[in-house]
């Protein structure tokens, strides 16, 4: 009665599709306009905004998209160790550069981003080490 269960489907088999869901593009690219508009803001200091003060936020914005992009395909691929760094560097980075650009000393956004980043870093490798 049961061998109609083990018969192999016959015909051709459609590779499935892969559907990339929006919030692996949508939140880089959120991130990305904070961080550039954020730096945009920091430059003018409330001045006239000019061609290479909105360069700086453009790319800005668009780095930090694209290196948050780019952890998110590899992510899952990464030991839970190294995906927590990786995101401490990313956060740690991107504030330490902030803080870079309203004029303080290089000592003091490193500082500000290593704390960032070692914040980060412990946050997200708790969160992993919870759930995985």
């Amino acid at each position: 009665m049961a061998a109609h269960a083990s018969v192999q489907a016959r015909g051709r088999r459609r590779a499935p599709v892969r559907h990339r869901p929006v919030l692996s593009w949508a939140v880089p690219v959120t991130l990305g306009v904070i961080l550039g508009c954020y730096a945009t803001a920091i430059v003018r200091g409330g001045g006239v905004l000019t061609g290479p003060r909105l360069a700086l936020g453009l790319v800005s914005g668009a780095v930090l998209a694209a290196l948050c992009f780019g952890l998110g395909r590899i992510q899952n691929r990464l030991p839970r160790e190294l995906r927590a760094a990786a995101y401490g560097v990313l956060a740690g980075g991107s504030i330490g550069f902030l803080y870079s650009l309203s004029g303080a000393s290089i000592l003091a956004a490193s500082g500000i981003g290593l704390v960032i980043g070692l914040s980060t870093l412990l946050a997200a490798f708790y969160y992993f080490y919870t759930r995985e």
